[in-house]
């Protein structure tokens, strides 16, 4: 006969027949021949209803209702005190409470249960877990105890017991737990590894490493134990003994990658670096270990070659290796993206850019959905100037992580940079939503913002954006500069972009293009003399452009200088050939 899928259909009659099951195999009340009807009769009308009410129960325990549940395996218990497997299941539900009234109860039905059947150890874990979430460990390890002596083959308890004393805080009871499992079992991994984390944690060093060369005994080709002895005696003042232990395993196994790769860590800490190098060398060539083991091998140089670079610390030797190892890496592993992940990381902190792009998009490209590398990627064309990458990567970008306000603030500096406004704009108030924990970071938004509803004359919004870039930062020059002089175009609130470039030009007084925005706004305020003094200083810096010249000319022309102004604008026109204001004015001598 072909079995049935278990279905809504038939769940309840499976239930039934499990129920009737479980209720006469644990009662043997139920299974009791009965002498005549009329004296049977009673305990038939409490069987069946007995029946029906823990096939009930057993349902809505599977449907996870566990409030009827409960109700259900209290009727029974009702009409079957003795039942030790209503018990159990009652204290089964209660136990998944989260209030420990509940959980209390579940202890006594638990107890209740182990009354009436002490064979079954399923009883004893649940009774074991249930105080230990009471927090009564000592119940719980006694009930594993109990547990081991009245049912048979329950031996591999062992370790949840070891586990409920280490909870304990009782570790020299965990001791003789292990110490049994070794008995029965036989030196095994998880008794050794607890022994010695137990040694170590009361810094019985000498017995942590006996356990630990017990293990090795057991198992002596074992590449991970000897892993774990070389690293137990280096941790503890033993490097020379780990190394030497090491060196004695590779000679026996060479193939053993990883030996050499903690080898190699031990000689660099112990300062031979040139014997840490061959290792390294030995590893980067061994295709039997892990590609991830020697990206994160990639990972440590490239740290240290940071901190180098932040300690100004020149060491081309240690750079001509890495990036030799990295070859090996590309050549070995081209498709794999952290392989490139680690490059675009290394050649970034050398700051070679254009090697550091290519790897970084070569992780993309290779499927890596690392956001780190599509943020580096994208920061690197910002700095090189490349908008047309920085926005179709930027938007590539969108489409894999919409909710980074770094990436909507890439995409709207490449559209502000194309003069893309609209666009920009988008992307930067995405990136201001995303942002708000991060004040510096909105201030500069808000700047980049400003720019972007001035250049669309919606001058409430850009105003209002530079006002809240200001409220974070006061001496934000860009925003000083900027603000100041778009009021002094629309000749508004010049008072205050006057304030706002006097500040600016105290806080920088050398940069030309500050000094010229200070003068153009105290042209504006009809302060001609004091703009011909910030104006001169601005071109005696020697990079005065064209808008400084020409500003320069405007203003000794309302000082009446009307020669020298002409010859001013002439200047300007020399830098900026297409502007056909200058031509005006020079043909008529006069302000447009």
């Amino acid at each position: 006969m072909i079995p049935r899928p278990l279905t809504k259909r038939n769940l309840h009659l499976y239930i039934l027949v499990a129920s009737i099951q479980l209720l006469v195999v644990a009662t043997p009340v139920f299974s009791q021949k009965r002498k005549n009807s009329q004296e049977s009769k009673p305990n038939e009308i409490r069987l069946r209803e007995a029946e029906f009410f823990f096939s009930e129960a057993e349902k809505y325990f599977i449907l996870e209702d566990y409030a009827k549940a409960l109700l259900y395996f209290q009727r029974v218990s009702e009409l079957n005190p003795t039942n030790a497997t209503v018990h159990y299941k009652i204290a089964e539900v209660l136990a998944k409470g989260t209030k420990e009234e509940d959980i209390q109860k579940a202890a006594q039905s638990i107890e209740l249960a182990l009354k009436y059947e002490k064979k079954n150890k399923y009883f004893y874990l649940l009774a074991s877990n249930i105080y230990a979430n009471l927090g009564q460990f000592e119940k719980a390890t006694a009930a594993l105890e109990t547990m081991m002596k009245e049912v048979k083959g329950t031996e591999d308890y062992l370790f949840e017991l070891a586990a409920l004393y280490l909870y304990d805080k009782k570790e020299d009871e965990a001791l003789k737990v292990y110490n049994r499992a070794e008995d029965i079992m036989g030196v095994n991994e998880v008794s050794s590894q607890q022994k010695q984390r137990i040694y170590l944690d009361k810094g019985k060093i000498p017995e942590a490493l006996a356990e630990s060369e017990k293990l090795l005994q057991a198992y002596p080709d074992e590449e991970r134990y000897v892993l774990g002895f070389a690293e137990t005696l280096s941790m503890n003042g033993q490097r020379n003994k780990a190394i030497q232990y090491l060196e004695n395993f590779i000679k026996d196994h060479p193939e053993a990658g990883n030996a050499k790769m903690v080898l190699a860590g031990l000689y660099k800490d112990d300062g031979q670096e040139e014997k840490s190098r061959s290792y390294v060398l030995e590893v980067f060539d061994d295709p039997q270990v892990n590609v991830s083991s020697k990206v994160l091998m990639m990972g440590t140089y490239n740290a240290m070659l940071s901190q180098n670079q932040s300690k100004k610390i020149n060491d081309p030797e240690l750079e001509t290796f890495v990036v030799n190892l990295f070859k090996k890496l590309e050549t070995n592993y081209s498709t794999d993206p952290n392989v490139h992940l680690v490059g675009g990381d290394l050649y970034m902190t050398l700051e070679k850019d254009e090697d550091a792009k290519r790897e970084y998009l070569k992780a993309v490209r290779s499927g890596s959905a690392s956001f780190e590398a599509w943020q580096n990627l994208l920061y690197l064309e910002t700095q090189s100037n490349q908008i047309d990458s920085l926005i179709a990567h930027s938007e590539e970008a969108l489409e894999m992580f919409p909710n980074q306000a770094m990436v909507h603030y890439f995409n709207g500096y490449g559209h502000l940079r194309k003069k893309q406004f609209r666009e920009a704009s988008y992307s930067l108030e995405q990136a201001k939503k995303l942002s708000t924990s991060n004040p510096a970071f909105v201030s500069e938004l808000n700047g980049m913002l400003g720019d972007c509803y001035n250049a669309t004359k919606e001058y409430a919004k850009s105003d209002q954006a530079y006002e809240e870039a200001l409220a974070f930062n006061p001496n934000n020059d860009i925003v000083l500069n900027n603000y100041s002089y778009y009021l002094a175009l629309r000749k508004e609130n010049l008072e205050k972009a006057e304030k706002m470039a006097a500040q600016l030009v105290k806080n920088f007084p050398e940069n030309p293009s500050y000094l010229d925005t200070y003068a153009w706004v105290l042209f504006e305020r009809g302060k001609y003399k004091e703009a011909k003094k910030t104006i001169e200083k601005a071109i005696q810096s020697g990079q005065g452009t064209a808008t400084h010249f020409e500003h320069y000319g405007d203003i000794l022309f309302q000082l009446g200088d009307i020669d020298n102004a002409v010859k001013q604008w002439q200047k300007a026109k020399q830098k900026d050939g297409d502007n056909a204001s200058l031509d005006k004015k020079i043909t008529n001598r006069k302000l447009n």
